[in-house]
C-alpha cells in the first residue's frame, strides 16, 4: 500500500480538500506488469469454470460420464476454489507471493492441458479439483496485488483490470466455450489456456520480487480454523451443487451434509473470533462499508453466476438452441463490458463511486425485469437489448464497489479483505444457481398445475384442438385414430409444460432483479471512500 495514504487520509479527516494532496506516485512498468498479469491469471480461472459448463454436456459424453454424475465435473472445480480462496493471503505470506503464485499459475496449465486428456470421469474429477485448487489461488491473489502494489490514485485502473475477471470472464465464457466445442471439439475448451497462461507466466516471472520464504508461519498456523473452514465450505458448496438434483432435505446425504457444515462453520467462525493469530480477520466485517460492501458482492454474485447459469438454461430447454448458438446470444452480455470497463476509472475520477455503483445496479437488475414477460417467442432477438443493458449495468458496479469497500483496508489485512470479498461473490454464486435451480423446478409445478386446470375437455377450446391435432396426425400417416387422438394428447401435455417452463423461466428472472434491487439499498449505507480513492492523480 502506498505510503502516501496516510497522509491522503488525515487530510481527508481535517476536511482538506483532494486537490491540496500531493499528486499520486508514478507505477513503475514493472508493478503494471505485475497487476496485469495477476488479473490476466484471475481471468482464465473465472473463465474456466462458465467455458467448462457450457460444454459439459458433450464432455459428459466423451468420457461416458452421466449427466448426474457429470455434474461432478463442475462442482470438484468449485468445491477446491471455493476452499483455497480464504487460504491464499496466508500462504502468501508463507511461501511469498512471488512463489505461491508462479507455482499455482504453472500447474493451472499443466492440469489444464491434463484434463484435455482425462479418459475417464474419475480422471477428470480428480484433475478438475486440483486444478480448481490451483485456480481459486489467482483470483484473490490478483486482488491483493492490486490493492497492495498500487497507490489509492492507480486502484481503480487495477480494479477495472480485475472487474474483466470478475464479470466479463463470466458472461464471454459460454461464448468461447461453444465457439471452441462446436467447431474444433470440447479438448479446445482446456487447451485454449494454454498461450495466454503461458504469457502470465511470464510477466509474473518477471515482475515479482522474490522475497524469502517463512515456513516458520506454517508452525503459528490457525489450523483448526484452516480445518473447520475447508470442511464447512466443502460441505456447503456441495450441498448447493448436488442439492436441487438431490431433492434437498428428503436426501439423508444432504441432510448429513448440511449439518456437518452448519456446525463446521459455526466452529470457524468462534475459532476466529478467539484466536491470537485468525487465518482471518472477521473483524473487518463491522466496518461500515467492507460490511455492507460484502452484503452488495454477495448479491452480486447470485445475480451474475445466476444469469449465466440460466439463460443458457432458457435457449436451449425452450428455443433449442446449441452451445456455439448460446454463445452468439450471451456474447452482447460480455462484449459490451470489453469497451466500457477501461472508461470506469475515469468516471471514478468524476463521479461518486456510490453513484456509479447505483446506476449499475439498477441498470442489472432493470435487466432482469425486462425477462419477466416471456413467451415462446422470446429468443435472441428478444434477449438482445436486456444482454446489452446487463453489460453496462456489469460494467459499472464491479470496480467501484471493490474500491469503496476496500477504501481504509490496511496493508496487514489486504489478504483477509480480499479472500472474504472474493470468496463471498462465488458463495454467492453457488447459493443463486441453487435458488434458481429449485425456483425453476417449483415454478414448474405450479405454473404447470395451472394451466391444466384450464386445459379440460369439457371446454371446447380443448376439444377444438384435440380435434385439429388429432386430424394433423391421421393426415401424417398414423392410421389408428384412438393412437392419433392420443398423441394428440400428449402433444397437448408438451405444449402446457413448456409454457409452464417459460413462466417459471420469467420468475426466476424476476428473482435476480429482486436480489439486485437489495444490493442497491445496501450500497445506500455506504460511506463516501476519500477522494483519491475514487480517482486519479491530481
Amino acid at each position: 500500500m502506498s505510503t502516501l495514504q496516510p497522509a491522503l487520509n488525515a487530510a481527508s479527516a481535517a476536511g482538506i480538500p483532494a486537490r491540496a494532496a500531493p499528486a499520486t506516485p508514478a507505477v513503475s512498468t514493472k508493478t503494471w506488469i505485475a497487476v496485469i498479469g495477476a488479473t490476466l491469471g484471475a481471468f482464465m480461472a473465472v473463465l474456466n469454470i462458465q467455458i467448462v459448463n457450457a460444454s459439459l454436456a458433450d464432455i459428459q459424453g466423451a468420457i461416458g460420464a452421466g449427466i448426474d454424475d457429470g455434474g461432478w465435473i463442475s462442482t470438484s472445480y468449485l468445491i477446491a476454489e471455493i476452499v483455497v480462496i480464504p487460504l491464499s493471503g496466508w500462504l502468501a505470506q508463507v511461501f511469498s507471493i512471488r512463489i505461491y503464485l508462479l507455482t499455482n499459475a504453472v500447474l493451472f496449465l499443466i492440469l489444464s492441458a491434463a484434463c484435455a486428456l482425462a479418459q475417464d470421469l474419475p480422471q477428470m474429477i480428480v484433475l478438475r479439483a486440483v486444478q480448481g485448487f490451483t485456480g481459486g489461488v489467482l483470483i484473490p491473489m490478483a486482488f491483493t496485488l492490486i490493492i497492495t502494489l498500487l497507490p489509492r490514485g492507480k486502484q481503480p485502473v487495477g480494479l477495472a483490470l480485475f472487474a474483466l475477471s470478475a464479470t466479463f470472464a463470466p458472461a464471454i465464457g459460454p461464448t468461447i466455450g461453444g465457439y471452441l466445442t462446436e467447431n474444433f471439439g470440447w479438448q479446445y475448451i482446456f487447451y485454449v489456456n494454454v498461450v495466454p497462461g503461458a504469457i502470465m507466466v511470464g510477466m509474473l516471472w518477471y515482475a515479482l520480487d522474490a522475497k524469502l520464504m517463512k515456513l516458520s508461519l506454517l508452525g503459528e498456523g490457525d489450523w483448526a480454523g484452516i480445518i473447520t473452514m475447508a470442511i464447512g465450505l466443502s460441505a456447503l458448496q456441495t450441498v448447493l451443487e448436488e442439492g436441487n438434483k438431490d431433492d434437498w432435505f428428503g436426501s439423508p446425504f444432504i441432510v448429513k451434509l448440511s449439518v456437518i457444515a452448519a456446525v463446521a462453520l459455526t466452529a470457524f467462525l468462534i475459532i476466529e473470533l478467539t484466536v491470537k493469530k485468525p487465518l482471518l480477520n472477521l473483524r473487518l466485517l463491522v466496518r461500515r462499508n467492507f460490511g455492507f460492501g460484502m452484503l452488495a458482492n454477495f448479491l452480486l454474485g447470485i445475480a451474475l453466476y445466476g444469469s449465466v447459469f440460466i439463460l443458457p438454461q432458457y435457449l436451449a430447454r425452450i428455443q433449442g438452441y446449441n452451445a456455439e448458438q448460446i454463445g452468439m446470444v450471451l456474447a452482447w452480455t460480455g462484449l459490451p463490458q470489453l469497451l466500457l470497463i477501461p472508461l470506469v476509472p475515469r468516471l471514478m475520477q468524476k463521479l461518486d463511486a456510490r453513484l456509479i455503483i447505483g446506476v449499475g445496479f439498477v441498470l442489472f437488475a432493470a435487466s432482469n425485469f425486462m425477462n419477466i414477460y416471456m413467451t415462446g417467442n422470446y429468443a435472441a432477438d428478444q434477449l438482445l437489448w436486456p444482454n446489452v443493458v446487463r453489460a453496462i449495468g456489469q460494467a459499472l458496479v464491479m470496480a467501484p464497489l471493490s474500491a469503496v469497500a476496500t477504501s481504509g483496508i490496511e496493508p496487514e489485512n489486504a489478504g483477509s479483505a480480499s479472500g472474504l470479498f472474493n470468496m463471498m461473490r462465488n458463495l454467492g454464486g453457488a447459493v443463486g444457481i441453487a435458488l434458481l435451480q429449485t425456483l425453476l423446478t417449483k415454478r414448474e409445478q405450479y405454473h404447470s398445475n395451472v394451466l391444466m386446470q384450464s386445459v379440460s375437455l369439457f371446454e371446447q377450446a380443448t376439444r377444438t384442438r384435440m380435434e385439429q391435432l388429432t386430424q394433423y396426425f391421421v393426415n401424417h400417416g398414423i392410421l389408428d385414430r384412438a393412437d392419433a387422438s392420443h398423441r394428440a394428447y400428449v402433444a397437448i401435455g408438451h405444449i402446457v409444460q413448456k409454457q409452464a417452463y417459460i413462466l417459471a423461466f420469467s420468475d426466476t428472472f424476476y428473482l435476480l432483479g429482486v436480489a439486485l434491487i437489495v444490493a442497491l439499498i445496501a450500497t445506500l449505507f455506504l460511506k463516501k471512500a476519500g477522494h483519491a480513492s475514487a480517482g486519479g492523480a491530481h
